[in-house]
């Protein structure tokens, strides 16, 4: 019995792993890792040198706060603040673009919707559109039959 659990188990996992969302996350994580390097060298490389030249010539990876230790050790704490701005700025920028992408993803997703709106109204006008032909053609074909009747009748009558 232990065994057939553990089986099912198994299969169940081999199933969720090869379910599309899951191998969709795991490309998502790829690239997102890969921009991440793409964005850490583009304000590491670029933008901090030139924030650096703007602020004075101040190199922002080396700005830190020693703090001493007041309950009598030699050691200290060392706040490295440089290293958060620029760990900031990394975000910002990834923020921002994850942004510009989604929007324009939504975007693209808007216009689809809307041509597909676009087609299904238009398409119901075409479906109503033949029915309502259909409807004449039959009030036609019921109006030649009871003309035909009435004609039938009239005749019977006068014999």
């Amino acid at each position: 019995m232990k065994r057939l659990k553990e089986n099912q188990f198994i299969k169940e996992f081999k199933t969720f792993i090869s379910q599309g969302n899951v191998m969709d996350l795991a490309v998502g994580v790829v690239i997102g890792a890969a921009f991440s390097a793409i964005v850490t060298s583009l304000v590491n490389d670029i933008i901090m040198p030139v924030v650096s030249l703007i602020g004075g010539g101040a190199d922002f990876s080396t700005l830190s706060v020693t703090i001493p230790n007041f309950f009598g050790g030699d050691t200290a704490a060392v706040i490295r603040y440089g290293n958060f701005i620029q760990n900031v700025v990394n975000f910002l920028i990834i923020a921002f673009s994850l942004f510009v992408v989604i929007r324009f993803i939504n975007k693209l997703n808007e216009r689809a919707k809307a041509a597909a709106k676009r087609a299904s109204e238009k398409l119901g006008l075409e479906e109503e559109k033949k029915a309502e032909e259909k409807a004449a053609e039959e009030k036609k074909s019921e109006d030649e039959q009871t003309k035909l009747l009435k004609d039938i009748l009239k005749e019977l009558k006068k014999k």
